[in-house]
Protein backbone atom coordinates (compact mmCIF):
# COMPACT_ATOMS: atom_id res chain seq x y z
CA UNK A 1 0.00 0.00 0.00
CA UNK A 2 1.29 3.46 -0.89
CA UNK A 3 1.73 6.07 1.81
CA UNK A 4 2.65 3.65 4.58
CA UNK A 5 5.93 3.03 6.37
CA UNK A 6 4.57 0.18 8.49
CA UNK A 7 6.93 -2.46 7.26
CA UNK A 8 10.32 -2.99 5.72
CA UNK A 9 11.57 -4.30 2.42
CA UNK A 10 14.41 -6.68 1.83
CA UNK A 11 17.85 -5.12 1.64
CA UNK A 12 18.85 -5.30 -2.03
CA UNK A 13 22.33 -4.36 -3.16
CA UNK A 14 22.43 -0.83 -4.59
CA UNK A 15 18.97 0.09 -3.33
CA UNK A 16 17.98 2.07 -0.26
CA UNK A 17 15.65 0.26 2.10
CA UNK A 18 12.29 1.78 2.98
CA UNK A 19 12.18 3.37 6.46
CA UNK A 20 10.43 1.39 9.17
CA UNK A 21 7.79 3.67 10.67
CA UNK A 22 6.77 1.13 13.30
CA UNK A 23 9.67 2.02 15.57
CA UNK A 24 8.69 5.69 15.68
CA UNK A 25 5.08 4.82 16.48
CA UNK A 26 6.10 2.43 19.25
CA UNK A 27 8.40 5.07 20.74
CA UNK A 28 5.72 7.77 20.51
CA UNK A 29 2.92 5.64 21.90
CA UNK A 30 -0.80 6.42 21.46
CA UNK A 31 -0.28 10.16 20.73
CA UNK A 32 1.98 9.27 17.81
CA UNK A 33 -0.55 6.74 16.49
CA UNK A 34 -3.42 9.23 16.79
CA UNK A 35 -1.45 11.94 15.00
CA UNK A 36 -0.13 9.69 12.23
CA UNK A 37 -1.42 10.11 8.67
CA UNK A 38 0.00 6.74 7.59
CA UNK A 39 -2.37 5.25 5.01
CA UNK A 40 -2.39 1.79 6.60
CA UNK A 41 -3.27 3.23 10.00
CA UNK A 42 -6.00 5.35 8.42
CA UNK A 43 -7.50 2.21 6.87
CA UNK A 44 -7.29 0.37 10.20
CA UNK A 45 -9.13 3.19 11.97
CA UNK A 46 -11.94 3.07 9.40
CA UNK A 47 -12.57 -0.67 9.67
CA UNK A 48 -11.67 -1.23 13.34
CA UNK A 49 -15.15 -0.95 14.88
CA UNK A 50 -16.80 -3.07 12.19
CA UNK A 51 -13.99 -5.61 12.41
CA UNK A 52 -14.38 -5.97 16.18
CA UNK A 53 -18.14 -6.41 15.80
CA UNK A 54 -17.75 -9.14 13.17
CA UNK A 55 -15.07 -10.84 15.23
CA UNK A 56 -17.51 -11.22 18.13
CA UNK A 57 -20.05 -12.84 15.78
CA UNK A 58 -17.42 -15.27 14.49
CA UNK A 59 -16.20 -16.12 17.99
CA UNK A 60 -19.74 -16.83 19.18
CA UNK A 61 -20.49 -19.05 16.18
CA UNK A 62 -17.13 -20.82 16.49
CA UNK A 63 -17.79 -21.72 20.12
CA UNK A 64 -21.16 -23.23 19.20
CA UNK A 65 -19.48 -25.30 16.49
CA UNK A 66 -16.71 -26.44 18.85
CA UNK A 67 -19.23 -27.63 21.44
CA UNK A 68 -21.28 -29.42 18.77
CA UNK A 69 -18.16 -31.04 17.34
CA UNK A 70 -17.27 -32.39 20.78
CA UNK A 71 -20.76 -33.89 21.18
CA UNK A 72 -20.57 -35.50 17.71
CA UNK A 73 -17.13 -36.94 18.49
CA UNK A 74 -18.39 -38.40 21.76
CA UNK A 75 -21.35 -40.01 19.96
CA UNK A 76 -19.05 -41.49 17.29
CA UNK A 77 -16.73 -42.92 19.91
CA UNK A 78 -19.66 -44.38 21.85
CA UNK A 79 -20.88 -46.11 18.68
CA UNK A 80 -17.61 -47.27 17.12
CA UNK A 81 -15.11 -47.22 19.97
CA UNK A 82 -11.41 -47.38 19.12
CA UNK A 83 -12.20 -47.82 15.40
CA UNK A 84 -12.83 -44.08 15.16
CA UNK A 85 -9.80 -42.16 13.90
CA UNK A 86 -8.75 -39.65 16.60
CA UNK A 87 -9.50 -36.01 15.93
CA UNK A 88 -7.31 -33.08 16.94
CA UNK A 89 -8.15 -32.41 20.58
CA UNK A 90 -4.71 -31.09 21.62
CA UNK A 91 -4.16 -34.26 23.66
CA UNK A 92 -0.77 -35.98 23.58
CA UNK A 93 -0.45 -38.42 20.68
CA UNK A 94 2.10 -39.97 18.32
CA UNK A 95 2.03 -39.80 14.53
CA UNK A 96 4.17 -42.12 12.43
CA UNK A 97 5.60 -41.26 9.04
CA UNK A 98 8.40 -41.66 6.53
CA UNK A 99 10.74 -38.98 5.22
CA UNK A 100 9.53 -38.77 1.64
CA UNK A 101 9.24 -36.30 -1.24
CA UNK A 102 6.23 -35.79 -3.48
CA UNK A 103 5.20 -34.62 -6.95
CA UNK A 104 3.71 -31.24 -7.82
CA UNK A 105 2.83 -30.03 -11.33
CA UNK A 106 4.79 -32.93 -12.78
CA UNK A 107 7.93 -32.02 -10.84
CA UNK A 108 9.51 -34.21 -8.22
CA UNK A 109 9.94 -32.32 -4.94
CA UNK A 110 12.81 -33.75 -2.87
CA UNK A 111 12.23 -34.76 0.74
CA UNK A 112 15.25 -32.88 2.09
CA UNK A 113 16.49 -29.36 1.40
CA UNK A 114 19.92 -27.98 2.27
CA UNK A 115 21.44 -24.61 3.10
CA UNK A 116 22.73 -24.49 -0.48
CA UNK A 117 19.13 -24.63 -1.64
CA UNK A 118 18.19 -21.88 0.82
CA UNK A 119 20.72 -19.50 -0.76
CA UNK A 120 19.75 -20.51 -4.30
CA UNK A 121 16.08 -19.90 -3.60
CA UNK A 122 16.73 -16.48 -2.05
CA UNK A 123 18.78 -15.41 -5.08
CA UNK A 124 16.21 -16.75 -7.54
CA UNK A 125 13.57 -14.61 -5.81
CA UNK A 126 15.96 -11.59 -5.72
CA UNK A 127 15.94 -11.60 -1.93
CA UNK A 128 12.36 -10.35 -1.79
CA UNK A 129 9.83 -11.34 0.91
CA UNK A 130 9.05 -13.99 1.92
CA UNK A 131 12.29 -15.40 0.49
CA UNK A 132 14.60 -12.68 1.82
CA UNK A 133 17.32 -13.68 4.24
CA UNK A 134 17.81 -11.99 7.63
CA UNK A 135 20.60 -9.39 7.72
CA UNK A 136 22.89 -11.66 9.72
CA UNK A 137 22.61 -14.33 7.03
CA UNK A 138 23.10 -11.79 4.23
CA UNK A 139 26.24 -10.45 5.86
CA UNK A 140 27.68 -13.94 6.28
CA UNK A 141 26.50 -15.37 2.95
CA UNK A 142 29.84 -14.88 1.11
CA UNK A 143 31.62 -16.82 3.85
CA UNK A 144 28.92 -19.46 4.31
CA UNK A 145 28.85 -20.21 0.59
CA UNK A 146 32.52 -21.15 0.77
CA UNK A 147 31.80 -23.74 3.45
CA UNK A 148 30.93 -26.94 1.57
CA UNK A 149 30.07 -28.83 4.74
CA UNK A 150 27.60 -26.14 5.77
CA UNK A 151 26.02 -26.00 2.30
CA UNK A 152 25.40 -29.77 2.31
CA UNK A 153 23.80 -29.72 5.76
CA UNK A 154 20.07 -30.61 5.76
CA UNK A 155 17.86 -27.59 6.39
CA UNK A 156 14.25 -28.84 6.22
CA UNK A 157 12.67 -32.20 5.47
CA UNK A 158 9.21 -33.46 4.54
CA UNK A 159 7.54 -36.59 5.88
CA UNK A 160 4.19 -38.35 5.77
CA UNK A 161 3.28 -37.80 9.43
CA UNK A 162 -0.35 -36.82 10.01
CA UNK A 163 -0.42 -33.27 11.38
CA UNK A 164 -2.93 -30.48 11.94
CA UNK A 165 -2.87 -26.86 13.07
CA UNK A 166 -1.35 -26.64 16.53
CA UNK A 167 1.29 -29.31 15.94
CA UNK A 168 4.00 -26.74 15.20
CA UNK A 169 6.93 -27.19 17.55
CA UNK A 170 6.33 -30.91 17.98
CA UNK A 171 9.50 -33.01 18.09
CA UNK A 172 10.32 -35.47 15.31
CA UNK A 173 12.01 -38.57 16.69
CA UNK A 174 13.81 -41.33 14.80
CA UNK A 175 13.42 -45.08 15.39
CA UNK A 176 16.47 -44.86 17.62
CA UNK A 177 14.79 -42.27 19.83
CA UNK A 178 16.93 -39.40 18.52
CA UNK A 179 15.50 -35.92 18.10
CA UNK A 180 15.94 -35.27 14.37
CA UNK A 181 13.75 -32.21 13.83
CA UNK A 182 10.86 -29.96 14.81
CA UNK A 183 7.56 -29.75 12.93
CA UNK A 184 6.75 -26.19 11.86
CA UNK A 185 4.46 -26.41 8.82
CA UNK A 186 2.85 -28.53 6.15
CA UNK A 187 2.74 -28.20 2.38
CA UNK A 188 -0.41 -26.86 0.72
CA UNK A 189 -1.54 -30.41 0.02
CA UNK A 190 -1.57 -31.18 3.75
CA UNK A 191 -4.69 -29.05 4.24
CA UNK A 192 -6.76 -32.19 3.57
CA UNK A 193 -5.43 -33.63 6.84
CA UNK A 194 -8.07 -31.57 8.64
CA UNK A 195 -10.55 -34.06 7.20
CA UNK A 196 -8.78 -37.26 6.14
CA UNK A 197 -5.28 -38.69 6.09
CA UNK A 198 -3.43 -38.81 2.78
CA UNK A 199 0.22 -39.71 2.20
CA UNK A 200 0.30 -39.30 -1.59
CA UNK A 201 1.16 -35.61 -1.58
CA UNK A 202 0.36 -34.28 1.90
CA UNK A 203 3.55 -33.69 3.85
CA UNK A 204 4.53 -32.39 7.27
CA UNK A 205 7.53 -30.06 7.07
CA UNK A 206 10.19 -29.94 9.78
CA UNK A 207 13.39 -28.03 10.39
CA UNK A 208 16.25 -30.51 10.55
CA UNK A 209 18.11 -30.87 13.86
CA UNK A 210 21.41 -30.92 11.96
CA UNK A 211 20.49 -27.57 10.42
CA UNK A 212 19.65 -26.07 13.81
CA UNK A 213 23.00 -27.11 15.27
CA UNK A 214 24.93 -25.98 12.17
CA UNK A 215 23.25 -22.55 12.24
CA UNK A 216 23.98 -22.11 15.95
CA UNK A 217 27.62 -23.06 15.48
CA UNK A 218 28.19 -21.03 12.32
CA UNK A 219 25.70 -18.22 11.78
CA UNK A 220 25.10 -17.44 15.44
CA UNK A 221 28.59 -18.29 16.72
CA UNK A 222 29.05 -14.78 18.14
CA UNK A 223 25.58 -14.65 19.70
CA UNK A 224 25.62 -14.78 23.48
CA UNK A 225 24.40 -18.14 24.69
CA UNK A 226 24.37 -19.86 21.29
CA UNK A 227 27.27 -22.17 22.07
CA UNK A 228 25.81 -22.94 25.50
CA UNK A 229 22.66 -24.13 23.73
CA UNK A 230 24.78 -26.24 21.35
CA UNK A 231 26.53 -27.94 24.28
CA UNK A 232 23.20 -28.52 25.97
CA UNK A 233 21.55 -30.22 22.99
CA UNK A 234 24.64 -32.10 21.77
CA UNK A 235 26.31 -33.20 25.02
CA UNK A 236 28.11 -36.14 23.40
CA UNK A 237 29.70 -34.12 20.60
CA UNK A 238 33.01 -32.44 21.29
CA UNK A 239 33.70 -30.98 17.84
CA UNK A 240 31.52 -29.56 15.05
CA UNK A 241 30.68 -31.99 12.28
CA UNK A 242 30.44 -30.88 8.67
CA UNK A 243 28.90 -34.18 7.53
CA UNK A 244 25.12 -33.93 7.02
CA UNK A 245 22.86 -36.48 8.67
Amino acid sequence: MRGTTLGTRAVVAGQASRPDGRKALVAGGKPAVDASDDSMLSLAKIIDMESRSLRKVVETASEIKRQSHAEIAQAEFAAAGAAVYPDATFTLRLAFGTVKGYEQDGQRIPAITTFAGLFQRARAKRDTPPFNLPKRWLDLRPTLEQNEGFLRTPFNFACTADIIGGNSGSPVVSRQGELVGLIFDGNIQSLVLDIAYDDTQARAVSVDAAGIVAALRTVYASQAGAQRVVLEITPQQTAPSSTPR
